[in-house]
């Protein structure tokens, strides 16, 4: 009998046996990170420990995996519908806790400021509508998956087969982001190659959710989140005691912003900083004429990077110049295309270089009131798309057909929101006290003596953490820091001075919410085509233990695609999660809402509302960022063709603001104008709309 199965036991008696396995766990882990801190101080080598911190959390996760295995049914999709409200509250929370969270969330707060505060209320808010329209309504309808719902609610398979493109849309471009972070934090830990560490990492991934599916998942993403949680709150205690001797960092933050808006307002006039951003600028203005005559520009180019080589051969310069020199050479443009694909990017990179820091804490920033607009605006969008979408996750939903009951249903929404708000308080904090950090112990250093995190970090990811001495003073400027947001919180160890092993521990815990999403959403994935594609419409006779065997090699086939896909560095984290959540909105939330709350809402109404919120989200996406116009449009997206492009300065991650209302009003004039669903349907919405508290669930479950 596994004890993450509960087989025998009243649900009192499973709660009690987790709860201990738990406490176990908990002190067994803080023992392990404390004999690695002994062990350091000793003189064990970094990377040891960085090995032994991998080894250690994939080992667990695959070990849970292990004794989670199944091949039920409704063990592998949902748990056995046996998981306590708090549990399952601590593994929405880790399900939740992305990369784009764990990672991305103080670094997005950090670079952006103000602007960054609509992911937390974004994210916030949408488990409000969790909780208030969709949680206890699937969890009375009772069955595996979102398209099965949509399945039974509009009747026929052409909702379902919508739903499952759409959730496997979504899912996809999720995972892909959640094996970003695995293979930049495996890379940190290890010293191994980016591209080698995805695949490393992928090993933990699928060891959980091959062998256990959502049993395995759920008590792997229980014990991830214990690791994570701690992981994110001690470097961020650390800094607060540091600079304020305060070791409540919420508290802390107010008096460290005063801080940091009167250091922003001396770098923005420091003649020093003018000096460098100035310097971009021309850089800029020099790649913005190259564009006007881009033959020309790149023939000019070619003269003069072998002029100079020549002329250093000629001089017998030293060997370090003339192989610098050559490098030049090669690097040079292969034809015209080439040449305007590079010359944009130097404008967009030394533009962006040139302008002045954003004010921490000033609301809306821009340079006039029509920039302040436009800012205020898409902060709105953003805000909007990340409620909906959060509400529409096709993974975060299916955790709530893993509860008993529909009254634990709602109990862990509860939970997931405090265990997520214990992160998410905490975020604002951490980028201030970086910021903080950097503005007063890095700027200013002298180039020959800059902490050596800098550079260990520029061999992980030049283009996450780069500095040039600029103006050639010899001085670090603010404006010569090249600094990702993807590092932000994985750095914060070393930019505090911590021991590595904390940083060990906060790299284990990025891993551990970048694994944990990638779990739910692969079986997302996988379950949508053995269940919903395989089963509910190729072979309705396909036995349990055949679905749940297709749904493994899926599930492999899927994470090594994903795999690659991320290797490809083709858009940054927040991006890829961001259109995730555009894309779940507009695809699913109209569905579903309307489908709970209308009944007239029918198949042809939720089929094309589905498709045109979709269609437009990712239509508007390929016109407006540049990764997906250059896929789909085989050009640089420049700065005249995304004004051309972009309608009322919507930014493209807020893309589902325009698929969420075309959506709903798709399937409200369709279902009006054609026939309305059979009376067995509208009586399935009354019952799912009426659920009780006992755990009673609609016809929908034995249907299975």
């Amino acid at each position: 009998m596994s004890v993450f199965g509960g087989e025998g036991q009243s649900q009192g008696q499973f709660q009690q046996s987790l709860n201990k396995v738990f406490i176990f766990y908990g002190v067994g882990f803080a023992a392990f990170v404390i004999v690695l801190g002994v062990l350091e101080q000793m003189g064990m080598p970094k990377e040891y420990i960085g090995y032994a911190f991998l080894a250690a959390t994939v080992l667990l996760y695959g070990g849970i995996g292990v004794m989670s295995r199944t091949n039920d049914a409704a063990e592998y999709y949902v748990a056995g519908r046996r998981v306590p409200a708090i549990y399952n509250g601590m593994a929405t929370g880790s399900d939740w806790m992305s990369a784009a969270s764990f990672i991305g969330m103080a670094g997005t707060l950090y670079l952006t400021g103000y602007g960054g505060l609509a992911f937390i209320l974004g994210w916030t808010g949408g488990y409000c509508l969790v909780a208030l329209f969709l949680a206890p309504y699937l969890r009375k309808f009772g069955q595996f998956t979102i398209p099965d719902f949509l399945g039974a609610r509009y009747g026929g398979n052409m909702a379902r087969l919508i739903g499952v493109f759409a959730a496997i849309l979504v899912s996809f471009v999720y995972v892909v982001a959640q094996i970003f972070g695995v293979g930049l934090i495996t890379a940190r830990m290890t010293g191994l190659s980016f591209e080698v560490g995805v695949y490393v990492g992928l090993a933990g991934i699928l060891v959980c959710s091959f062998l256990g599916g959502m049993r395995a998942v759920t008590w792997t993403q229980v014990a991830q989140y214990l690791i994570l949680i701690v992981a994110y709150m001690i470097p961020v205690v650390w800094l607060s005691v540091k600079h304020t001797s305060n070791p409540v960092p919420q508290i802390a933050y107010g008096y460290l912003l005063e801080k940091v808006t009167a250091k922003e307002e001396q770098l923005l006039k420091d003649p020093k900083e003018l000096e460098v951003r100035g310097i971009f600028k021309a850089r800029a203005d020099a790649a913005a004429e190259k564009l006007k005559d881009v033959p020309a520009a790149l023939a000019a180019d070619r003269e003069a990077a072998t002029k100079k080589l020549e002329e250093l051969k000629a001089a017998n310069a030293p060997e370090a110049e003339i192989k610098a020199a050559t490098a030049a050479v090669a690097a040079l443009p292969k034809d015209e295309a080439a040449a305007k694909a590079a010359y944009t990017a130097a404008r967009t990179t030394n533009t962006a270089r040139a302008a002045p820091p954003l004010r921490h804490a000033e609301p809306f920033p821009g340079k006039d009131d029509a920039a302040r607009d436009i800012s205020r605006k898409n902060f709105l969008a953003l805000v909007f798309c990340l409620m909906i979408g959060t509400a529409a996750l096709p993974h975060i939903l299916m955790r709530f057909y893993t509860v008993p009951s529909v009254r634990e249903a709602r109990e862990s929404v509860a939970w997931s929101l405090f265990f997520i708000s214990l992160l998410y308080f905490t975020a604002p904090a951490l980028a201030v006290l970086v910021k903080f950090d950097i503005y007063t112990l890095l700027v200013g250093t002298p180039m020959d003596q800059l902490p050596g995190w800098i550079a260990r970090w520029n061999a992980v990811d030049p283009t996450l953490m780069a500095v040039a001495d600029i103006n050639k003073d010899g001085i670090l400027q603010l404006a010569e820091i090249r600094l990702g947001g993807d590092i932000v919180v994985l750095a914060t160890p070393e930019i505090g001075g911590l021991p590595f092993v904390i940083s060990g521990l906060v790299a284990a815990g990025g891993l551990a919410a970048a694994l944990s999403t990638a779990d739910g959403l692969l079986l997302t994935i996988a379950n949508a085509m053995s269940h919903d594609l395989y089963y509910k419409v190729i072979d309705p006779n396909a036995s349990a233990s055949r679905r749940v065997a297709l749904s493994k090699v899926i599930l492999v086939f899927v994470a090594l695609a994903a795999a690659y896909v991320a290797s490809l560095k083709m858009a940054d984290i927040l991006f890829l999660v961001s259109a995730a959540f555009s894309f779940a909105a507009a695809a699913f939330f109209p569905a579903l809402t309307l489908g709970i709350f209308w009944k007239r809402a029918n198949k042809w109404g939720a089929s094309l509302g589905m498709m045109a919120g979709l269609g437009i989200s990712f239509y508007y996406m390929t016109k407006t960022h540049p990764w997906m116009y250059g896929l789909f449009h085989n050009g640089s997206l420049t700065p005249e063709i995304l004004k051309a492009n972009t309608w009322w300065d919507i930014a493209p991650i807020s893309a589902g603001i325009f698929g969420v209302p075309l959506g709903f009003a798709v399937i409200i004039i369709v279902s009006l104008l054609t026939k309305a669903p059979d009376q067995e349907v509208q009586d399935l919405v009354e019952n799912v709309r009426f659920p009780s508290f006992d755990g009673s669930t609609s016809q929908g479950t034995a249907m299975h």
